[in-house]
């Protein structure tokens, strides 16, 4: 990382600290919400009957850490088959496009993720665990969509 993204990502953390937040629903379900930025979106998930339906609902805010958690989640449950990318994407990050990236591409030597246009999408997590992801998760892709009946419906459809 060069120094500038160093400092203002220290600033964020500061004056815009973001918890990490995730809800479980039904622990047997193959499916996953990646509600991406929408944070609005993800606590309506978590309000509806439709989390009876999901094993885990969650944001997705950084190319990194964030990516790196999701593929650590799939590798310890290995009910889960069907991620459901939705929400806003995330200004500058651009996390749901790596993902998407990672799951075609995989990574380099340096264990960063092939093709992706985010600033630091380097991942920490063993090969072993990229190629779980890769060959059992099906990525289902609703980026930018925010419309609740929508994403209810490919729930359900899967």
């Amino acid at each position: 990382m060069n120094k500038l993204s160093d400092v203002i990502g220290k600033l964020c953390e500061v004056l815009l600290p973001i918890p990490e937040e995730f809800y479980i629903g039904n622990t047997n379900s193959s499916i996953c919400i990646c509600t991406l930025s929408s944070i609005k979106l993800l606590k309506e998930l978590k309000n509806s009957e439709i989390i009876e339906n999901v094993a885990i609902a969650g944001r997705l805010f950084t190319e990194n850490k964030g990516i790196d958690s999701i593929i650590k989640c799939v590798n310890q449950n290995k009910k889960i088959k069907t991620i459901i990318v939705c929400g806003k994407e995330v200004w500058g990050h651009k996390s749901g496009h790596s993902l998407f990236q990672l799951h075609k591409y995989g990574v380099d030597k340096n264990y960063r993720i092939i093709n992706s246009t985010s600033p630091e999408p380097i991942l920490t997590v063993s090969n072993s665990q990229i190629q779980y992801f890769q060959k059992e998760i099906t990525l289902v892709n609703l980026i930018n969509e925010t419309n609740m009946q929508l994403i209810i419906k490919k729930i359900q459809s899967n």
